[in-house]
């Protein structure tokens, strides 16, 4: 019997991992808030859910990306939530950055149900997506998550990464991940702002770098938006890099570690949110040092 597979969350980085499982031949179920954009998946052959509880009672893996703790808590608990709707067996994948405590409380309320919560947070831009050049940090039961590795590089994966049975562990991966991905993005910003000023071509150096020193994709990706400071339309905003980097500062809060690069990377990204740039690029904080 084929598996059936749902999805909740459309966004810039959910659309296109919904569209692989769909190129991939599998049935795909979808819900979004912004029913507007299940449209485009709808016509590449997706089954339109009205709700999360029909979409739930519909299949038997669901994965999730949504924008946060409390989105992903809405979608699991609340009245129409997957924890009261997912048969027994099911499983629940979820991608979303999130607390690493808030994976184990979720965990806890499926398995009280008789289901399966899998933390499966990616790595990777919308572009990655598009080529299948996504990697995924795993966690949780290590039958359910091995016997999962076929339908995420389905979903986009170049690579899955097991973290072990800790449900907590690829969260905290994640978090540790973007944390690097941003000082990499401060330090570009930085370094070019410093090369400029002192009357050197950034690109030179920059092409210099990536043939050297910084040969590594984070380093391509981001130097090539910086230099052109194409921070429009972003494929994942500022509002969202300064959420994660609160919950790094939490995390680390909660075993009780200083880390001062990520309260200057914090403070730099609550400038570019409040002087009215929330909804560009994150990497847009790459200015913030070099204005100041």
């Amino acid at each position: 019997m084929s598996q059936k597979i749902g999805f909740i969350g459309l966004g810039s980085l959910g659309t296109p991992i919904a569209a692989n499982i769909i190129e991939s031949g599998h049935t795909l179920h979808v819900y979004n808030r912004t029913k507007s954009k299940t449209i485009t998946l709808a016509e590449k052959g997706a089954i339109v859910s009205n709700s999360i509880a029909d979409l739930a009672k519909s299949c038997d893996i669901i994965f999730s990306i949504v924008s946060d703790d409390a989105a992903l808590k809405n979608i699991c608990e609340g009245k129409d939530g997957l924890v009261h709707h997912l048969q027994p067996g099911s499983i629940h994948i979820s991608m979303s950055t999130i607390l690493p405590q808030t994976a184990k409380e979720i965990a806890a309320l499926h398995k009280q149900s008789g289901q399966h919560y899998i933390a499966a947070p990616v790595f990777g831009r919308p572009e990655a997506a598009a080529i299948r050049k996504l990697n995924f940090a795993v966690s949780g039961e290590e039958k359910i998550r091995r016997g999962l590795e076929k339908l995420l590089k389905d979903a986009g994966a170049a690579a899955v990464w097991h973290f072990g049975e800790d449900i907590a562990a690829a969260n905290i991966v994640k978090l540790c991940g973007n944390f690097l991905i941003v000082a990499a993005i401060e330090a570009i910003g930085e370094s070019t702002a410093l090369a400029s000023k002192s009357g050197v071509d950034g690109q030179l150096m920059w092409n210099m770098f990536l043939q050297t020193l910084f040969n590594a994709p984070v380093y391509h990706s981001y130097s090539s938006i910086i230099m052109q400071q194409k921070f429009e339309p972003a494929s994942f905003t500022a509002k969202l890099g300064l959420k994660d980097l609160k919950l790094v500062l939490q995390q680390a809060g909660s075993v009780d570690m200083f880390m001062p690069l990520a309260s200057l990377l914090k403070e730099h990204m609550q400038i570019l949110v409040s002087s009215g740039k929330e909804d560009v690029d994150w990497s847009a904080v790459s200015t913030v040092a070099g204005s100041r």
